[in-house]
Order: structure tokens, then C-alpha cells, then sequence
């Protein structure tokens, strides 16, 4: 009878910890505003590991507090604890269920990233371009989701301790990006230097970007604003100053930008 309460209260306890964390994951936000059509994608892959860690958290908390209360030193007590020795059903609960915790991420961590269109641009990897008359190897970041396709390509030159955007088609340079909303975009990042990483939270996304292995991250905004563009790698003395922005426009309030900075405007 003993036995029997003591696993219906295990059991108990077990799906309160469960629901506790299921409503962690999905309640309590922690990220940014959402900016890019990948940014669902990894806030959904953020609630999962979310949950998972909160039940983890409480669950193991609980069973420590639990064994300092229930097996504390009793008053008069000088002796050792009984030993637990081969336990074979304890040793394959406790083999099992981290080995299934981490499998199940594993997967499902690879189902979002093939989602966001990273595995797609796994193809381009040590692709070849011609560049100047010869032929440069060119590394892929994240790439598009499926059912898109880039658009618009922007040169990005990372340097001590700046970002430097470029427009191939309106000749404009700019020390911010200006990008369409609902628009692919395509970047090109290159380093002149030493290592930076290319990071915008709102949208999700960071990219190494390593001299030379040029790099292409693919992005569509899918809300108007500005979003800071931070440099996520320790690369000087003033890493911490090298950050700009990105902003979000209207198609409309874009082509207007477009016309008003570009050195050979095109008469609409």
C-alpha cells in the first residue's frame, strides 16, 4: 500500500512538473520583438528547449531538496547511510531519459534549422564564384526558407570596429542597412581584418564573418523598424563600440531612400 502511494504521488508530482514547464515555455517570454520571417522558427525552437530546461530545473531542485530534508542527519545518528548498489532499473531510468531529452533535441534542433534554410545552403559550401577573372569560394550562413528566393543583394565589409553596406545595384554606400520589409535580401559579408560576427537580434540571426571566407546570410524583414546590428565577436580593443543599425522601411519609404542617397538615381 506504501509502494503504491508513494508512485501515484512520484506520478503526481511528475505531470505537475511537466504542465508547470509547458506553461513556463509558452508564457514567459524572454526574446525580442520578432523582425524576420526566421525568427518564429527559432522563438518556437526557444520555447521547446524552454520547457525541457524548466522541468529539468524544478525536477532535479526538488529531488535534492527533497533528499537534504528526507535523509538528513538524525539526532543521535553517528553511523553511515545504507548503501545502494546495483540498482539495474534506477541506472537504465537515469541512462534513458537524458539520452531521449538529448535525442529528441538533436532532431528537432535539425528540423528547425532546415525550416529557417540552413541545411538547404549546406549544397553551397566551398561553392566556386568568379569574381575578377577568378574563381572564389564562397561560404553559406542560413539561407532562405523554402518557397523564397533572394532578391536583393547587399555587400557587407566587416573592419576594426565598423560595418560598411554596400548596393551593388544603386551604387550607395552606407554605414547603416537600410533593407525592404517583405523583401529577400541577400547578404555578402566579407572581413578585412581579424574574425567579427554579424548579429541582429530581432531578426534571429548571427553570422561569423572570417577574412577570407566570404559569406552569404539570407534574410527576409518581416516588420518595419530599427534593430540594432551588433558585432558578437571579441575583435579589438573597441569590440564594444562596433555596432549600427538596421532599418526596416515600407517598399515605398525604401525606393525613396534609394532615390535620395544613390550618386546615379533612376528617374521614376
Amino acid at each position: 500500500m506504501s509502494s503504491l502511494r508513494t508512485s501515484a504521488t512520484t506520478a503526481l508530482l511528475g505531470i505537475a512538473i511537466v504542465l508547470l514547464g509547458l506553461w513556463v515555455g509558452n508564457n514567459v517570454s524572454m526574446l525580442p520583438v520578432q523582425a524576420s520571417s526566421n525568427a518564429p522558427f527559432y522563438d518556437e525552437l526557444f520555447r521547446v528547449l524552454f520547457s525541457i530546461g524548466t522541468m529539468l530545473f524544478v525536477g532535479v531542485c526538488g529531488l535534492l531538496i527533497y533528499s537534504l530534508v528526507r535523509f538528513r542527519r538524525r539526532s543521535g545518528d553517528m553511523g553511515d547511510g545504507s548503501a545502494v548498489e546495483d540498482n539495474l532499473p534506477l541506472e537504465i531510468v537515469w541512462t534513458a531519459i537524458p539520452a531521449v531529452v538529448v535525442l529528441f533535441v538533436g532532431l528537432y534542433s535539425y528540423n528547425t534549422y532546415e525550416r529557417m534554410g540552413g541545411m538547404s545552403s549546406l549544397g553551397d559550401h566551398g561553392s566556386m564564384q568568379a569574381s575578377a577573372g577568378k574563381e572564389e569560394r564562397v561560404w553559406a550562413g542560413i539561407g532562405m526558407a523554402s518557397g523564397e528566393a533572394a532578391t536583393m543583394q547587399v555587400d557587407v565589409t566587416a573592419m576594426q570596429f565598423a560595418f560598411i553596406f554596400s548596393y551593388p545595384d544603386s551604387s550607395i554606400t552606407s554605414g547603416e542597412l537600410h533593407v525592404p520589409m517583405g523583401q529577400p535580401v541577400e547578404l555578402h559579408l566579407k572581413a578585412n581584418d581579424v574574425i567579427h560576427a554579424f548579429w541582429v537580434p530581432q531578426f534571429r540571426l548571427k553570422q561569423d564573418v572570417i577574412p577570407g571566407q566570404p559569406t552569404v546570410l539570407s534574410f527576409t524583414p518581416t516588420k518595419a523598424g530599427t534593430y540594432p546590428v551588433i558585432c558578437a565577436e571579441l575583435c579589438g580593443p573597441y569590440h564594444g563600440g562596433m555596432r549600427t543599425s538596421v532599418v526596416v522601411q515600407e517598399p515605398d519609404a525604401f525606393e525613396q531612400w534609394v532615390q535620395q542617397n544613390s550618386p546615379n538615381p533612376v528617374a521614376t
